[in-house]
């Protein structure tokens, strides 16, 4: 598991902006997730939930403010700072190949030891009941078992921070446990949790932060055992889109 001594943010993002051409994506987010915790955020579509999560990993570079990796700039991070990242988002398979072949090359490319990384993949096959299709061509999953996959190949190198873009979305309700009880475990042992998603009731369950995103800004908080988290949300992106006052949310 990771190492738990470093206390600094795992990941940070002051003033952070972005704009595709003419139209703005990010417009100055704020946002700090630390060793130990599972931080979510929720928005509706085109919030700019997915370019955010692009820009803390390095995949983007920032056209303002500044994204970081334990104090390292995302953007120009090098190797040894990427290695303790792991992250999922539109991802791939290597369709040929099999589940668990897709996972000890995941293992290997990130500098796992062949035996290690013999190990791990058969840890998260289990884990994350891939087991069944260990043998099958990633090109023939579904698509449920395919987010599987991907999350397995994020997680094979025990990452210090994991990223997640809506991990969920096309799990049955079996997968969402399992994923909800992966990420926990996980961030029990000290590593950083990022996820975007949709399902409120689910980052009820699982998240420690909940941050409302929308436009591009950060609309506000939810408290995770708050009552009617739902309603919550919507009367946050309301005041977001009017100007009006983010309300208070109380549990």
């Amino acid at each position: 598991m990771p190492e738990t001594t470093d206390d600094r943010p795992a990941v940070r993002a002051v003033g952070l902006a972005r704009a595709f051409g003419d139209v703005p994506a990010l417009r100055g987010v704020d946002l700090e997730v630390r060793p130990g915790e599972v931080h979510a955020l929720v928005g509706l579509n085109g919030a700019g939930k997915s370019t955010l999560l692009r820009l803390l990993v390095g995949l983007l570079r920032p056209g303002a403010g500044t994204a970081e990796l334990w104090g390292v700039p995302a953007w120009r991070a090098p190797a040894g700072v990427r290695a303790r990242v792991g992250h999922v988002g539109s991802g791939h398979a290597y369709g040929e190949l099999t589940v668990r072949e897709n996972l000890r090359t995941a293992a290997r490319l990130h500098g796992c030891a062949r035996q290690d990384a013999d190990h791990r993949t058969d840890e998260l096959l289990a884990a994350l009941a891939l087991d069944r299709w260990a043998d099958r061509r990633a090109r023939t999953l579904s698509d449920g078992n395919r987010q599987r996959l991907a999350l397995a190949a994020a997680l094979v190198h025990d990452p210090a921070l994991l990223v997640l873009d809506e991990p969920t979305s096309a799990l049955d309700p079996a997968g969402v446990i399992e994923v909800r009880e992966t990420l926990l475990r996980r961030a029990a042992g000290g590593t950083a949790v990022l996820v975007s998603s949709h399902h409120l009731d689910e980052m009820a369950r699982t998240a420690s932060t909940i941050t409302v995103v929308h436009d591009g800004r950060v609309a506000g908080t939810l408290a995770p055992d708050g009552v009617d988290l739902e309603r919550q949300f919507f009367r946050t992106v309301h005041a977001a889109s009017t100007g009006g006052a983010v309300p208070e949310v109380t549990p």
